[in-house]
C-alpha cells in the first residue's frame, strides 16, 4: 500500500516539444514529509518520465529504465529506447503486477521526441496507471489534477495556440496550473519542478517557488475594519 507519495503531474505537447511539471512534496499519510522529491526525470536521449503515487514504486520503475538504458548502452549499437517503447513497457509492467494483485501504485506521464524513417522528429505524450490503462492526447495529468487541472489544461490549449503554443505561453499555462492546484489540493506545495524535452533532448530545471496569493476576497470575505470604518 501506498506510504510516501506525490501527487499531480501535469503535461503538454505542441509540434516542437513537450513540457512537464510537478511539485516536490512527497506526503507521508496527511504529513508534508519531504519537500525535495523529483518527480520529472529524464529517460534516455529522448524523453521525460513523470508520475505520481507511491514514491518508493516510482523509483524502481525509474531504476528498471535505467538498466535498459545501460544495457542498450553495452550493446554500443546506437540504440535507445524511445518514448512509444518506453510508454507500452511502462503499460506491460503496470498490466503485470495488477494482474498479480501487487501493482505499482501510480499513474505516470511519458513525453519524449520520435524520429520518423525521414529523419524528422515529432513530439509524443502519453499516459499510463497501476491498472494498465494507456492513452496518448494533446495534455494529461495525474492525480488530483486529473480532475481539476484537465479542464484548465484544455482551454488553455484551445486559446493559446494549440500545437503552434511557444515555449514561454506553455510554461506560464503549466505554471498556472499548478498554482491552482496548490490552492486546491491539500497534498501539494508550490515549489515545482519543470521538464521540457525536444529536438534538442530532454532538459529539467531545478524546482522553482511559484508566486501565490490568499489574499483573495473569496477566500478572505471579511474587509479589514479600518475599511469598514471609512464606508
Amino acid at each position: 500500500r501506498p506510504i510516501v507519495t506525490g501527487t499531480s503531474v501535469i503535461a503538454i505537447k505542441t509540434d516542437a516539444f513537450v513540457m512537464m511539471a510537478a511539485d516536490t512534496l512527497g506526503s507521508y499519510g496527511s504529513l508534508a514529509r519531504f519537500h525535495d522529491i523529483r518527480r520529472v526525470v529524464s529517460v534516455g536521449s529522448d524523453c521525460l518520465l513523470g508520475a505520481g503515487g507511491e514514491i518508493s514504486d516510482f523509483q524502481k520503475v525509474a531504476q528498471h529504465l535505467e538498466d535498459l538504458e545501460e544495457e542498450n548502452y553495452c550493446y554500443d549499437d546506437n540504440v535507445s529506447l524511445t518514448a512509444p517503447q518506453i510508454h507500452s513497457y511502462l503499460t506491460r509492467i503496470c498490466y503485470n503486477r495488477r494482474s498479480k494483485v501487487d501493482p505499482f501504485y501510480n499513474q505516470f506521464a511519458v513525453g519524449g521526441m520520435i524520429t520518423d524513417d525521414n529523419g524528422a522528429k515529432r513530439t509524443y505524450l502519453g499516459y499510463t496507471d497501476l491498472f494498465g490503462t494507456t492513452f496518448t492526447d494533446n495534455y494529461v495529468a495525474t492525480g488530483f489534477g486529473a480532475h481539476l487541472a484537465l479542464p484548465l489544461l484544455r482551454k488553455g490549449y484551445e486559446t493559446l495556440g494549440g500545437a503552434q503554443m511557444t515555449v514561454e505561453d506553455a510554461r506560464k499555462l503549466l505554471a498556472d496550473t499548478m498554482r491552482v492546484l496548490f490552492y486546491r489540493d491539500c497534498k501539494t506545495i508550490n515549489r515545482i519542478t519543470f521538464g521540457t524535452v525536444d529536438a534538442r533532448g530532454p532538459n529539467v530545471n531545478e524546482p522553482i517557488a511559484l508566486q501565490t496569493d490568499f489574499n483573495l476576497e473569496e477566500i478572505n470575505p471579511v474587509k479589514p475594519i479600518q475599511n469598514a470604518e471609512q464606508e
